[in-house]
């Protein structure tokens, strides 16, 4: 299992079974709630996984707090699909990690 991959499963196990509630509460260093962190994180993850494809970039849209997990899953495994190079899955799994600490 790379890096990424142990990145993201980690943490998804944390905020898979969130409420709403909980969503909306403050991230700790940002003035962001969580959804909104972790939407941006979500962006991240599809600008790499773009860039990993060699398509354009796009615009997420604003879904539900309680589907950002599944969101996250779907393009965590984009970009392993994609097989990038060592240095983009390594942008990818900082991302992840900053994300996770400032939960």
């Amino acid at each position: 299992m790379s890096d990424f991959a142990a990145a993201i499963d980690r943490l998804l196990n944390q905020v898979r079974h969130w409420e709403e509630r909980r969503w909306s509460q403050p991230a700790t260093t940002t003035g962001q709630t969580r959804a909104q962190l972790i939407h941006g994180l979500a962006q991240q993850l599809a600008d790499l996984g773009a860039e990993a494809e060699k398509s354009p970039r796009h615009e997420l849209p604003l879904l539900h707090p309680m589907v950002l997990p599944d969101q996250l899953r779907v393009l965590a495994d984009d970009i392993l699909i994609a097989g990038p190079p060592p240095e983009l899955l390594t942008r990818a799994t900082t991302a992840v990690t900053e994300a996770h600490k400032t939960l």
